[in-house]
């Protein structure tokens, strides 16, 4: 018998392909302007300074395959196509070298996000939690672990919106490659198993309306799909 106030929320979990399993999902960070064509469209110079990150939260979650409503408060709601990393040891102050030992796995992901909201807050010099941490704002594929598919270190990214290609790259394209990014990241967490770090996104970001079709791929992991439904 638990001495909870009202009963938790379902553990937040990721189904792996091929199977039964489930990975627990605790974190979840995304890594800002990782690609350089996107830093310019987005009006930024792709300079290679440290990369900089933010969070969703693991209620954000939503399956591919899933119809979501279009989201609350925006007028601007934009995809962005992603490699996403699932951590599978622990790793604090880790190398690059020592770095890519420590993810478990991959998947497609997309970084839903309020881009009106996102500016507004940017322009205000103030955090992004608007703009991209919201229900279903992380949508994801199931996970496939790297044991049966090596590290991505290249390989083509891509997304259409009802059938016409919108984003199309290179995952070499990464201004920070996956070891680098997990790298960073654990000289400021202590990254553990449960922990996702979606990658960043290539050029070609855009707004989607109800009714819309989003289909992405990238090579090794398959597809990644999601419908925009009509507002609540």
């Amino acid at each position: 018998m638990s001495n909870y106030v009202f009963t938790p929320l379902p553990q937040a979990a990721v189904p792996v392909r091929g199977g039964s399993q489930q990975y627990a999902v605790s974190r979840i960070f995304c890594v800002g302007r990782n690609y350089a064509a996107h830093a310019r469209e987005m009006g930024f110079d792709p300079d290679r300074e440290p990369p900089f990150y933010f969070n969703k939260t693991p209620i954000d979650l939503v399956s591919t395959g899933s119809t979501i409503a279009y989201p609350l408060g925006t007028q601007n709601y934009h995809y962005e196509m992603e490699l996403v990393i699932a951590i599978g040891k622990p790793a604090f102050r880790v190398t690059p070298e020592q770095a890519q030992d420590c993810v478990w796995g991959y998947a497609c992901g997309l970084d839903m996000t309020r881009r009106d909201l996102q500016i507004k807050s940017r322009e205000m010099g103030r955090p992004w939690d608007f703009g991209k941490d919201f229900e279903n704002a992380a949508v994801i594929s199931p996970l496939v672990p790297a044991s049966e598919i090596g590290h991505l270190s290249s390989g083509n990214i891509q997304l259409s919106v009802n059938g016409v290609i919108k984003q199309n790259a290179d995952l070499k394209d990464l201004i920070w490659s996956v070891p680098e990014v997990v790298a960073n990241l654990s000289e400021y967490y202590h990254l553990q198993p449960g922990d996702l770090i979606y990658t960043g996104t290539p050029e070609g970001v855009g707004p989607v309306k109800p009714g819309d079709q989003i289909t992405g791929k990238i090579d090794g992991l398959g597809d990644i799909a999601l419908t925009i439904g009509q507002p609540e």
